[in-house]
């Protein structure tokens, strides 16, 4: 596939002593995600890594890596439970996030702290990964709100939109999103919106009264920031009104991490013009080059209900997954395993700060993803920027379609 994987194929990742491979000497990845209430994304993430961790058979040095399911439920103290048992596996190498940043943004200061890896391929919520601190160990690799906002806010103003409402989840998420899209909004001139507000599991009159509000406000757009349960009754809402009242909608992704499209089906969607921001790589609506080819290829001998792009339900995280595995893949090259655990978290994470490329990935091909974090430089730990992020739509049969560069 690459040559950096046969490469680690033929060296070996970890410089260890050949053994045989068993349970107990493991290497253990350990996802923290919304199993429960975000199933798709949860399990596309876990599909993703485990395409990239079967370029090198699931092995490094004769151990196999394992990946530890932690269902948090969106339930932040639950995740921290989690941290905590990662903290005590003497084979635990890294965490891995899911959708959800309210997580992350409660315990990035324990994280940091207590210098717990983690790798982040979906939450988005700009904090993450800027501890004011030289030693960070949070590298994501996917939408950044410090930026996604302006991409959002920028397609709307093309769009000919001029008086937006913003509808946005009541957490660390959206209030972070709230800062960059309203910002935006006065960089294009425009100053006169208003905000409203929901809570996670929000019921039909909640949403009925948030695009009452919309449309009393006698908005043109809402600009939303809302996962796939909050936004599907938000959805519902707005297509009840009249059709000259249906408002389009320019959101965030979080709507793409559920089963927002089995909810609502394109009858139901075609109803008004909704668009999301993505980052920019698709397996749809395209011819595949052999690298991009190989890689589906692999997901379907590793997962046979995959056999047509469209099956790989909640593609960002899968996509996002397979990269950062790829990068880890590479970083662990670098990286002489024979110490302690604590040490190999600590030489791991300095190896992803000085990946040198280029590593082709699915996203893009990475030269150096990340650096050394500084309040001089605070996307260091930020894999992607804003020319790999765009918007896209749904198509009839739920694919997820790109707009057209």
């Amino acid at each position: 596939m690459l040559k950096l994987i046969k490469s680690a194929l033929i060296i070996g990742l970890i410089a260890l002593p050949s053994v045989a491979s068993t349970k107990k000497d493991s290497l253990k990845i350990y996802l923290d995600a919304d199993f429960s209430n975000h199933f798709e994304s949860s399990n596309s993430i876990v599909r993703g890594l485990k395409v990239a961790l079967k370029t090198v058979d699931f092995k490094i040095k004769g151990r196999n890596i394992q990946i530890v399911r932690k269902d948090h439920r969106g339930n932040s103290a639950r995740s921290e439970r989690h941290i905590k048992q990662f903290m005590e596996d003497p084979n635990g190498l890294l965490m891995m996030s899911g959708i959800h940043s309210p997580p992350l943004l409660a315990h990035r200061k324990f994280i940091n702290e207590n210098k717990v890896l983690f790798l982040v391929p979906w939450a988005a919520a700009a904090p993450i990964t800027r501890f004011p601190s030289a030693e960070n160990w949070i590298f994501r690799l996917s939408i950044d709100d410090s930026k996604a906002g302006k991409v959002i806010v920028d397609y709307a103003v093309k769009k000919g939109v001029k008086k937006p409402f913003l509808l946005l989840e009541k957490t660390g998420w959206g209030k972070s999103n709230e800062k960059t899209i309203s910002s935006s909004l006065r960089e294009n001139n425009i100053r006169e919106f208003k905000i409203g507000w929901f809570d996670w599991n929000m019921k039909t009159a909640g949403a009925n009264a948030l695009i009452g509000n919309a449309l009393n406000a006698k908005s043109d757009a809402i600009i939303l920031v809302a996962n796939a349960v909050e936004g599907k009754v938000i959805f519902e809402a707005l297509i009840s009104q009249p059709k000259e009242k249906r408002l389009p909608i320019y959101s965030h992704w979080g709507i793409i991490g559920g089963d927002f499209h089995k909810q609502l089906p394109h009858k139901q969607r075609r109803k008004t013009d909704l668009r999301f921001i993505q980052t920019k790589f698709s397996f749809i609506g395209k011819k595949l080059d052999p690298f991009e080819q190989e890689v589906f290829s692999s997901a379907k001998k590793l997962f046979p209900e995959i056999q047509t792009p469209e099956d790989i339900l909640a593609p960002t995280g899968f996509i996002h997954a397979f990269d950062l595995g790829i990068l880890l893949i590479e970083a662990s090259r670098q990286v002489n395993f024979n110490d302690s655990i604590s040490s190999v978290r600590e030489s791991l994470r300095r190896a992803l700060e000085n990946i040198k490329g280029p590593i082709r990935g699915l996203v893009k091909v990475y030269k150096k993803p990340f650096s050394k974090f500084s309040k001089e430089n605070l996307d260091a730990h930020e894999a992607l920027g804003i020319t790999d992020f765009t918007m896209a739509r749904f198509g009839p049969s739920d694919e997820i379609i790109l707009e057209e560069k």
